[in-house]
């Protein structure tokens, strides 16, 4: 491979090897291992419930709680996020590697806590809210999608299967 090629290929991967080395050494890739998919079943129970209220009108409370958990959860793993991104990058938030990811990330951030705070100012009746936690979710599952696919890119550039 002629210098340029390699130049070219190196910046394309998504972790140098430093970077790659640093991620699987970093106890931080096993938290966010671990509350990615968490995050994931507590949106579909969630989901669920906010759907049942907006459907049948009943299970408001048991919605906003696991509306509650979700946004938790989200919080959380934006922290750690950020914790494994210095780990890994050397910088907090926006390396260049997930810089859209985490754009998105603050939007599903803002909505999530337009969410909380609409609940607790009581700025919102009960099915606005949840339309509003709806729209939450939407932008969660595209920002889900696209780390989804950050992850298969780094496990075709690593050579293990997708």
């Amino acid at each position: 491979m002629t210098p340029s090629a390699q130049t070219q290929s190196d910046a394309a991967a998504l972790y140098t090897p430093a970077q790659r080395a640093r991620r699987d050494a970093s106890l931080w890739t096993l938290v966010q291992g671990i509350l990615a998919p968490l995050q994931f079943v507590v949106f579909l129970v969630s989901l669920a419930l906010v759907v049942r209220y907006l459907v049948a009108g009943t299970g408001y409370e048991a919605a906003t709680w696991s509306v509650l958990a979700k946004t938790s959860l989200l919080y959380l793993i934006m922290v750690t996020g950020a914790i494994w991104e210095k780990v890994v990058f050397g910088q907090y938030l926006f390396a260049p590697a997930f810089f859209w990811e985490d754009v998105f990330s603050f939007a599903v951030i803002g909505l999530h806590t337009a969410y909380v705070w609409a609940l607790f100012a009581g700025a919102m009746a009960p099915v606005a809210l949840m339309w509003l936690a709806l729209a939450a979710y939407a932008a969660y599952v595209i920002n889900a999608g696209q780390f989804l696919l950050k992850l298969r890119a780094a496990r075709l550039q690593s050579g293990a299967p997708a």
